[in-house]
C-alpha cells in the first residue's frame, strides 16, 4: 500500500481562443474606463499645433514631455489632443486675453484633460480646460495687470509727448550713491567734453522699500523742478527679480505723471521694466544714458557750427553788397556833384556876361551854396558811415555772443574790413574836399581875373 494518496492526473487545460484585435481594443478601452478618473490636470509642452482653419474647426495639439525613467535614461513622453470647437472658442480667446498671447508651439500648459481610447485612433486627450496663470506666472499677471490700468489712465504715453531740451545739461539723477552703475555714469559725462550739472537724489533701487524710495527722490525734483532739464533713473544690473520693484504699479505712474522728461537706464539687457514704458525714453545701462546725452549735445554743437558758418556767409554777402552799394553812391555822388560843378560855372559865365552889376554879392551866394554843398557830402557820407558802421558793430556783438569762442578770427577780419573801409571812404571824402577846394580857388581867380580886366576894357 503506498505511503500516501498519489493526486490524479488533470487532463492538460486546453488554451483560450485567440481574440481579433477589435476585441482587444475594446477591452482596453473598457479597463481605462474603470480604472481612470473623469479628468487629471497634466503639465506638458505644446509640440505641434494646428489650428482652426475656419469656423466651427476643431485645434489640435501635441503634447510632449521630457523626463527620466527609473535608471535615469532620458525618454520622451507624447501625446495627441483635442480641443473640440466650442471649447476653444472659450479657452483660445481667454488665454490670449490673459496671458497676452495666443496658443503657440513652445508654450509650457498646465491642462486639464480627459483620457479617451478608440479602437481605429487609438490614445488622446481631450482638452477641457487651461490654467494661463501657470504660463505667465503670478508677476506676468500682475506686469499685464499694471499695464492695463496705466493705459486705461493715459500714462503709457504721456511722457512721450513731453518735449526734451536741446541741450539737457542740468540733471536731477536718481540712483544709489554706492551704485557702480551711478559711478560709470558720472565718469563717462566727466570724460564729454560738455559741462553737465548733477544732483543727485539718493533712493533705495532695489528690494520693497525701493519703489516708495524712488517716489519720494521724485517728490524732491518735482519741488524744484525749474532748476533742471530732464530726470535720469539709473541702477546697476541685477538679475529679473531685482528689477521687480520697477514693475510697482505706483512707481510707474509717478514717472509716467511726472513733469519733466524722465530717462531710465536701469542696466537690464533682457526686459523691459514697466518704468521703462512709462518713461520719455528708454536706454538700457546708466553708460547708455550718458552717451545719449552726449550724443545729442555733440549734434546740438554741430549744428550750431553750421548754423555760425552760414551766418558767416550771410554776413560776408550783406558786407559785399553794401560794398557794392557804396561804390554805387560814391560813382553817383561825383557825378552828382560835377554835374552841379558844371552849372553852376555855366551860371557863373552867364551872369558874368550879362550883368556887371553885385558880382561880389553873386559870388559870395553861390560861395555859399557851394559850401553848403561841400558841407552836406561828407555829412551825408558820414552818416552813411555811421549807419554802416552801427550796422557792422551790432553785428559784430551778435556774432561775439553768440560764436565768441569760435569765430575770433573771423571777427578780427569784419574789424579790419571795417576800418579798411572806413579808411578808404576817408580818404575818398578827403579827396573830394581837396578837389572842392581846387574848384573854388578856381572859380575865385577866374573871377577877379574878369574883374580885373573889364576896368581896363
Amino acid at each position: 500500500m503506498p505511503l500516501y494518496n498519489r493526486r490524479p492526473e488533470l487532463p492538460p487545460t486546453p488554451a483560450p481562443a485567440p481574440l481579433g484585435l477589435a476585441e482587444l481594443l475594446s477591452q482596453v478601452r473598457l479597463a481605462l474606463q474603470r480604472q481612470l478618473a473623469d479628468s487629471y490636470w497634466v503639465v506638458a509642452e505644446v509640440s505641434d499645433l494646428t489650428l482652426p482653419r475656419f469656423a466651427g474647426a476643431h485645434c489640435y495639439l501635441t503634447l510632449t514631455e521630457q523626463t527620466t525613467d527609473g535608471r535615469g535614461m532620458p525618454i520622451k513622453a507624447q501625446a495627441r489632443a483635442t480641443l473640440w470647437s466650442q471649447r476653444y472658442q472659450q479657452l483660445g480667446p481667454a488665454f490670449e486675453q490673459a496671458t497676452g498671447q495666443p496658443l503657440r508651439t513652445g508654450l509650457k500648459l498646465l491642462l486639464r484633460v480627459q483620457v479617451r481610447f478608440h479602437e481605429q485612433y487609438g490614445l488622446s486627450l481631450d482638452v477641457v480646460a487651461i490654467d494661463p496663470s501657470y504660463t505667465v506666472g503670478e508677476l506676468a499677471l500682475l506686469r499685464l495687470k499694471t499695464l492695463r490700468q496705466l493705459e486705461e489712465k493715459g500714462l503709457l504715453e504721456r511722457q512721450k509727448q513731453l518735449a526734451l531740451a536741446l541741450a539737457p545739461q542740468r540733471l536731477a539723477v536718481i540712483s544709489s550713491p554706492t551704485a557702480a552703475g551711478f559711478q560709470d555714469f558720472v565718469q563717462q559725462l566727466r570724460e564729454a567734453p560738455y559741462d553737465f550739472a548733477l544732483t543727485l537724489f539718493p533712493a533705495t533701487m532695489q528690494g520693497d522699500e525701493a519703489p516708495a524710495s524712488i517716489r519720494t527722490a521724485l517728490d524732491g525734483v518735482r519741488a524744484r523742478r525749474g532748476q533742471f532739464d530732464a530726470v535720469v533713473l539709473i541702477r546697476g544690473g541685477g538679475s529679473r527679480t531685482d528689477l521687480l520693484a520697477f514693475d510697482e504699479y505706483g512707481l510707474a505712474a509717478a514717472v509716467g505723471a511726472f513733469p519733466l522728461p524722465v530717462l531710465t537706464g536701469i542696466g537690464h539687457e533682457r526686459d523691459e521694466a514697466v518704468v521703462d514704458l512709462t518713461a520719455h525714453r528708454a536706454l538700457k545701462t546708466p553708460t547708455a544714458v550718458a552717451a545719449f546725452l552726449v550724443d545729442r549735445l555733440a549734434r546740438l554743437e554741430a549744428a550750431i557750427l553750421d548754423l555760425g558758418e552760414q551766418v558767416v556767409q550771410a554776413a560776408r554777402r550783406q558786407l559785399g553788397q553794401r560794398h557794392t552799394r557804396l561804390d554805387q553812391l560814391a560813382g553817383r555822388t561825383r557825378q552828382a556833384a560835377q554835374g552841379q560843378l558844371d552849372a553852376a560855372h555855366d551860371r557863373l559865365r552867364a551872369r558874368a556876361r550879362q550883368a556887371t552889376q553885385a558880382p561880389r554879392e553873386q559870388l559870395r551866394q553861390l560861395g555859399q551854396g557851394l559850401e553848403r554843398f561841400r558841407h552836406q557830402l561828407p555829412r551825408a557820407a558820414r552818416r552813411a558811415l555811421a549807419r554802416e558802421q552801427r550796422d557792422l558793430r551790432q553785428r559784430g556783438r551778435l556774432l561775439l555772443r553768440r560764436f565768441a569762442r569760435h569765430h575770433q578770427r573771423r571777427r578780427e577780419t569784419l574789424l579790419r574790413r571795417r576800418y579798411q573801409l572806413q579808411l578808404a571812404l576817408e580818404r575818398t571824402l578827403h579827396r573830394q574836399e581837396l578837389r572842392l577846394y581846387q574848384l573854388t580857388v578856381n572859380s575865385e581867380q577866374l573871377t577877379v581875373s574878369r574883374q580885373r580886366q573889364e576896368p581896363n576894357q
